[in-house]
């Protein structure tokens, strides 16, 4: 393995020991934050305080209140709990695209990168067109013909959203293929394949994890927003944003119903950017 590929991993380590050492407030609140959603989704079972599925007519539109933190819905649901599981749908929905998006621009980045001339002008002229289309439009235009669902929720976002990371991958790639250590691999017989997965994607491995940092936030969002349609997770499942559009509707005599869902997205998705901001340190 090549000692880059080493030293970017310390140099992220040693960026996110200097924040703390620094008593960065905002770095330190934000990994704390995204420790919670993460621990609470997982848990979700032991941690939401009810079922957030269980109807209770005789608790409908409950302020907050020590029993029900967060508040009731229209049919006596705990907010709290909603929030809880929503989690679970908003970190699935973004790691798997994110997931996607990497796959497919490190792919396309690094072999436009490594062949480059026809090929690279090729890739780079296809990565253009992507790009000119308005990325949440082209989601919504593709979810609405498959339908709505959670599975093509996480494929739509990740195949709408590599194009960044092919374009960092490929800048990445055209300033290591000529260096010493990929030369030799050549001299030595190497395969374009092995040398591609084995020397180039793991020393551009640095700047992709700052990508998918950020990328993550923006999944959240999308997934938040389509929910918020009608065009992403359906109910009952709870998701932030389906929780959003219902509440909508009761403003004005229960504004915890869209306050505290929004308020989620707004600080998970805050929080994916400071770290992500940080790390590109």
């Amino acid at each position: 393995m090549p000692a880059g590929k080493l030293y970017d991993i310390y140099k992220k380590i040693r960026i996110l020991l200097k924040s703390f050492s620094k008593n960065d407030k905002l770095f330190i609140f934000s990994v704390c934050f995204i420790f919670i959603v993460v621990f609470s989704a997982i848990f979700a079972p032991f941690v939401s305080p009810y079922n957030p599925y269980r109807i209770d007519t005789s608790a409908i539109f409950l302020p907050p209140s020590f029993s029900h933190p967060c508040g009731t819905d229209r049919l006596g649901r705990d907010i709290l709990s909603r929030i809880i599981y929503g989690s679970r749908v908003s970190l699935e929905v973004s790691l798997v695209a994110v997931g996607v998006s990497i796959l497919l621009g490190c792919m396309i980045g690094a072999v436009a990168g490594f062949y480059g001339k026809v090929v690279d002008s090729l890739l780079m002229r296809f990565t253009d067109i992507m790009l000119t289309f308005p990325t949440f439009f082209l989601v919504l235009a593709v979810v609405t013909f498959l339908g709505p669902s959670i599975l093509n929720v996480m494929i739509v976002i990740g195949l709408t959203s590599w194009m960044g990371v092919a374009r960092l991958v490929r800048a990445e790639v055209l300033k290591l293929k000529n260096m010493e250590f990929i030369k030799a691999a050549k001299m030595f017989g190497a395969s374009n394949l092995y040398i591609i997965v084995k020397h180039l994607l793991p020393n551009v491995m640095g700047p992709v994890v700052v990508s998918a940092t950020l990328g993550i936030g923006s999944a959240i969002l999308t997934e938040s927003a389509l929910s918020f349609l009608g065009l992403g997770v359906q109910p009952p499942t709870p998701s932030w944003g389906e929780m959003l559009s219902e509440g909508k509707d009761y403003l004005r005599i229960a504004w915890w119903l869209s306050f505290f869902p929004g308020l989620s997205i707004f600080l998970t998705v805050l929080s994916f950017t400071i770290i992500g901001e940080r790390l590109h340190k």
